[in-house]
C-alpha cells in the first residue's frame, strides 16, 4: 500500500496484493517468508513505478504477532518459521504452567495466556531439541525480519516484542529471568526499539531490486498490525488515563480493548485473561483476543471447496435471510481453532448443546455472526470491570468494518453506539507513524484527526425493539462461554 499525505488528508492506494497462508510440509505448518519477501519487493517496485512525480520518503512493515524467525551467527536465516497454528505447541502451555504459576508469568509479562504465544513456541522447540533454536544467535519477529532484509540491520520493535509473553511491560525489557527458568538462552534477543524509529536506508541490492532510491528511509511503525490499526481509530483522543471508547480490530481475529497510558497488571486482568500489548506514542493496548471472522472465513473455504462460490457480500445477505438468535456457539472454543470442516463443527456444537441444528448455510452464517456479537458484549463487560467506567462507543476498524450485519448485531448485543471504519486501518496507522517519525504529523491526536477528516465512518445504533431478545440470548450465551480459567 502507498499512502499520500497532503498536510490535511491521507489516502491509500493498493500497489500489489498477494496470497499469504500456511505451507504444510513434513507434518508441520510453516510460513514461506522468502516467498513473502519476493512479493514485498514486487510491491515496492510497483509502488516506485506508480509514484510518478511524487517522492516516496519512507517504508515500514507491520504484520501479525507471536511468530518469529531465527538467524545464525553468519547472519543467515536458519529455517522457515512455524505457523502459530502448528501443532508443535500442543500441550506446551499446560506443561509450562505446571512448572511456573500463572500469576508469576503474568506479573512478569502482563500477557494473555494463549497456546500460540511465542513463549510456548520456543519452549516447544527447546523440548524437541530443535536445531535451529540451538544454533540461533538472533531472534526476529516477522516484521523485524523484513526490516532486516531491507536494511541489513537487525532490530526488535516494541509493539511486536510485547506479544511474545517474555517481555516485561513494567521494566520495558525482555523477561530474561522467566526464560532462564525455562532453560531458554536469551542472548539471541536484541535491544528493543520504539515505534517511529528510523532504522536506516535500504541496502544497495534492495534499491536496485525495487527502484527505490537511497533517500528512502526504513521506519519502524507499530510493527504489530493491531498496534498500527489502533493508531487509525478515529476517536477524539484526550488526556484521560482510560478513555470512554474501546476499539475492535475486526478481521481473522477480533481484538477488543482500550488504550491506556499504563499496563494493567492486576488479579482481575489475570482472572479475565486479558493482555497488555505495547502501543505507539507511550500507550498500551489492554485487550482480549477473540476468534473473529476466522469462523466465517473457514466456512466459506469449505463451501467454496464444495462448489458454493459465495462472495462476502452474499454471505452477509444470507445471514439476513435466516431467523435471528436461534443457535449460538462460543467462538473461542478450542474446537474452532483449526477444524477440518468449520460448518460441520459449528453444527455439531449447536446440537451437542441442545440447540436447534442450523437448517442451511445461511443459518450457519447467522449463528457465527450473532455468536461473535454476543462475545463482544461479554468482553465489553469485562473491559468495563477492568477500567471502572462505562464505555460509550465501540470503534470497529479493519476488514470487519465492511460487515454491516455483524456491526449492527454488535450495536444491538452491546447496547452501545458502533462507529465502523476505516477498513484499511492497519495500513493507515502504519503510514501515520511513519509521518510522525518524519515530522509531517505532530502526534497521535493529530493522526486520528487526519483519519476523521479523510474517511467516512458509518454509525450503527442499538435498536430498542431488539433489546429483550438480545438480553435473553446473552443469558444463553454465557452458559456456553463462561469466564476464563482464572488465577
Amino acid at each position: 500500500m502507498t499512502a499520500a499525505f497532503d498536510g490535511g488528508r491521507i489516502s491509500l492506494k493498493e500497489a500489489h496484493r498477494f496470497v499469504n497462508g500456511p505451507v504444510h510440509a513434513a507434518g508441520h505448518m510453516y510460513w514461506d517468508v522468502l516467498a513473502l519477501w519476493s512479493e514485498i519487493q514486487s510491491g515496492m517496485r510497483a509502488a516506485a513505478g506508480q509514484a510518478g512525480q511524487h517522492e516516496i520518503t519512507s517504508v515500514g512493515v507491520d504484520a501479525w504477532g507471536v511468530d518469529f524467525c531465527l538467524l545464525g551467527a553468519d547472519g543467515r536465516l536458519l529455517a522457515n518459521p512455524f505457523h502459530y497454528r502448528d501443532p508443535h505447541t500442543s500441550g506446551v502451555m499446560e506443561a509450562v504452567l505446571e512448572a511456573i504459576s500463572r500469576r508469576s508469568i503474568f506479573q512478569q509479562t502482563g500477557l494473555q495466556f494463549m497456546p500460540i504465544n511465542t513463549l510456548y513456541q520456543i519452549v516447544g522447540m527447546h523440548r524437541a531439541g530443535n536445531t535451529a533454536l540451538s544454533a540461533a544467535s538472533r531472534f526476529l519477529m516477522i516484521p523485524d525480519l523484513f526490516h532486516w532484509l531491507m536494511t541489513g540491520v537487525a532490530t526488535n520493535e516494541f509493539t511486536n516484542a510485547t506479544t511474545t509473553q517474555f517481555f516485561n511491560p513494567q521494566q520495558r525489557t525482555w523477561a530474561t529471568e522467566l526464560l532462564a527458568e525455562l532453560g531458554i538462552n536469551s542472548s539471541m534477543l536484541g535491544d528493543v526499539i520504539e515505534p517511529s524509529t528510523d532504522i536506516g536506508p535500504m541496502t544497495r541490492q534492495v534499491q536496485e531490486q525495487t527502484g527505490l532510491g537511497s533517500s528512502v528511509r526504513v521506519i519502524a511503525p507499530g510493527t504489530h498490525d493491531t498496534a498500527s490499526a489502533v493508531v487509525a481509530v478515529p476517536a477524539e483522543t484526550d488526556d484521560s488515563e482510560q478513555p470512554n471508547w474501546c476499539y475492535l480490530s475486526s478481521g481473522t481475529w477480533s481484538l477488543m480493548g482500550v488504550e491506556s497510558r499504563t499496563p494493567v497488571i492486576s488479579d482481575d486482568c489475570l482472572r479475565l485473561n486479558f493482555t497488555n500489548e505495547g502501543g505507539v506514542c507511550g500507550t498500551w493496548r489492554v485487550l482480549k483476543n477473540i476468534a473473529g471472522l476466522w469462523l466465517l472465513q473457514e466456512c466459506r473455504r469449505v463451501w467454496v471447496r464444495d462448489g458454493h462460490h459465495y462472495e462476502w457480500e452474499t454471505l452477509c445477505e444470507m445471514a439476513a435471510s435466516a431467523p435471528p438468535l436461534q443457535s449460538l456457539v462460543n467462538p473461542d472454543s478450542p474446537r474452532f481453532a483449526s477444524p477440518r470442516n468449520m460448518p460441520a463443527e459449528i453444527t455439531a456444537a449447536c446440537v451437542e448443546s441442545g440447540q436447534p441444528e442450523p437448517a442451511n448455510h445461511a443459518a450457519v452464517v447467522r449463528c457465527a455472526l450473532e455468536s461473535l456479537a454476543l462475545k463482544y458484549r461479554q468482553v465489553l463487560g469485562w473491559l468495563e470491570q477492568l477500567i471502572g467506567r462505562e464505555i460509550a462507543t465501540i470503534h470497529i476498524v479493519g476488514g470487519g468494518a465492511h460487515n454491516a450485519p455483524l456491526n449492527q448485531a454488535t450495536a444491538d448485543a452491546c447496547g452501545r453506539r458502533v462507529l465502523a471504519g476505516p477498513t484499511e486501518a492497519t495500513a493507515l496507522g502504519n503510514a501515520l507513524v511513519q509521518a510522525i517519525a518524519t515530522g509531517a504529523v505532530a502526534d497521535l491526536s493529530q493522526a486520528r484527526a487526519i483519519v476523521r477528516d479523510s474517511y467516512d465512518i458509518r454509525e450503527f445504533t442499538p435498536r430498542t425493539d431488539a433489546k429483550a431478545a438480545w438480553d435473553q440470548a446473552f443469558e444463553r450465551f454465557v452458559q456456553l462461554s463462561p469466564e476464563p480459567i482464572g488465577v
